[in-house]
C-alpha cells in the first residue's frame, strides 16, 4: 500500500481553508488544517510534510516568514495561495523559495491538478536523490546534519556516539566485536581496552532508552560484541 501524502494547509479564512481540506481529501491526501502563521509553525516543528498550500496574509506570523523558515530547514515544496496578485509580490515569493503561486479566486480543477503536478515531481526528485538518511525501527540518523530522532525528537550524540549508532544502522545484522568497534570508529588499533566501549555503548544505550522507553535497540552478545536488536 503507498504511503498517506500529508499536507498543510495554512490558510486562515475558514470557507477557504475547508474547500481546499475538500479537494485534498477528494485527491486521496491527508490534509491539516491551520489558521494562522503560529500554528502552522507547531505542525511544522512536530512532522515533516509532503506539500505546504500557503496564503500570505495570516495572523501571527506572516506568510512571507513562514516561507522563509520552511525553505532554510527542509525541501518541503510549497505552494502560494494568495490574493495578492501584483507580480512583484510574486516575484518576491518565488524568491523566497514558493514552488508555485496560485491568486485567488482559484479554479478547483487547476488547484487540484497543481498539487498532483508538483507532488508528483518531488517525488520523482526525492527518488533520485542519493539517500542520506537511514532509518531503524523508529530511529532516523541523517549522515549530512549528524543528527538523530526518535519519534520526531532529537536525540543528542556525542561524535563517538552518533560514529557507533551509524555503523550499527548500515549494518544491522552485523555483529561487531568490541575490536571492531574500536578500530573503525576510533580509527586506531585495538589494545583490549574493553572500558572505553563499554562507557560508550552504555551512554548511548541510555540516551535511545530515554528518548523511547519501550524500545531496546543495542544487542550484547556475550563473547562475541554488539549489533542492533
Amino acid at each position: 500500500m503507498d504511503r498517506t501524502i500529508h499536507i498543510l494547509v495554512v490558510e486562515d479564512d475558514n470557507d477557504i481553508n475547508q474547500l481546499l481540506c475538500r479537494i485534498l481529501k477528494n485527491s486521496g491526501y491527508a490534509p491539516q488544517a491551520a489558521y494562522s502563521g503560529t500554528e502552522a509553525m507547531l505542525y511544522l516543528e512536530r512532522q515533516a510534510w509532503d506539500l505546504v498550500l500557503l496564503d500570505l496574509m495570516l495572523p501571527g506570523l506572516t506568510g512571507e516568514e513562514l516561507l522563509a523558515d520552511i525553505n532554510e530547514k527542509s525541501s518541503t515544496p510549497v505552494i502560494v495561495i494568495s490574493a495578492k496578485g501584483e507580480q512583484q509580490t510574486k516575484v518576491a515569493a518565488l524568491r523566497i523559495g514558493a514552488d508555485d503561486y496560485i491568486t485567488k479566486p482559484f479554479d478547483i480543477e487547476e488547484v487540484s491538478a497543481r498539487i498532483d503536478s508538483h507532488l508528483r515531481r518531488y517525488s520523482r526528485l526525492t527518488s533520485m536523490a542519493p539517500s542520506n538518511r537511514i532509518e531503524y525501527k523508529d530511529i532516523q540518523l541523517d549522515k549530512d546534519s549528524k543528527t538523530v530522532t526518535i519519534n520526531q525528537s532529537e536525540v543528542i550524540l556525542t561524535a563517538r556516539e552518533f560514529a557507533i549508532l551509524e555503523l550499527f544502522m548500515s549494518y544491522p545484522k552485523k555483529v561487531f566485536s568490541k575490536a571492531n568497534l574500536f578500530e573503525t570508529v576510533w580509527e586506531d588499533p585495538f589494545v583490549g581496552d574493553d572500558n572505553t566501549i563499554n562507557v560508550h555503548i552504555s551512554n548511548l544505550r541510555n540516551k535511545l532508552s530515554k528518548a523511547n522507553p519501550e524500545a531496546d535497540y543495542i544487542e550484547t552478545l556475550w563473547g562475541m560484541g554488539y549489533r542492533l536488536k
